[in-house]
């Protein structure tokens, strides 16, 4: 079984994952689908064309790093809740994560909730600040986290 450090590693040699250097630019679009499955609503979904599957339908999205703006269009498009929206650049010590969030009830903004890795296991308290309905009608939630967990801040407890 893979550990979170085996699994970010395998995530971050993806052809969807960020540069360090990209991150740094502003939001940006995290692509974590590692898994070659027949798939592309994020391809069609992003309005700048920055996410390439092309054929066969089974390859790895590939991220254009110079073509995403960090609209988050792409998020509520797949179906496999694979797509984050990082922005570093949040503050000085936070950074913003928007998610794709599927229960109910959802949170309000300005909740402390609790955030969650990709294993869902608790890594930090953070604090929702934004709350929408994407065109799907996938709720996307937008947390504040401390900046040492961008990397592995993945998703937030349900609430009860």
């Amino acid at each position: 079984m893979l550990n979170e450090q085996n699994i970010l590693n395998k995530i971050k040699s993806s052809p969807g994952y960020p540069s360090k250097e990209r991150f740094l630019k502003g939001p940006v679009a995290v692509i974590e689908c590692p898994e070659e499955i027949p798939c592309n609503p994020c391809e069609e979904a992003c309005p700048f064309g920055a996410i390439k599957v092309g054929e066969p339908i089974t390859n790895i999205p590939m991220l254009i790093e110079d073509k995403c703006v960090g609209c988050g269009k792409c998020i509520p498009a797949c179906p496999g809740l694979a797509i984050f929206l990082v922005n570093i650049n949040y503050s000085e010590k936070e950074t913003a994560i928007s998610l794709p969030y599927e229960f109910l009830p959802l949170p309000n903004v300005g909740d402390e909730v609790d955030v969650l890795n990709r294993e869902g296991k608790f890594i930090c308290k953070g604090k929702v600040i934004k709350v929408i309905e994407g065109e799907d009608h996938t709720w996307i939630i937008t947390i504040l986290i401390p900046k040492e967990f961008f990397e592995v801040a993945r998703g937030i407890k349900p609430l009860k």
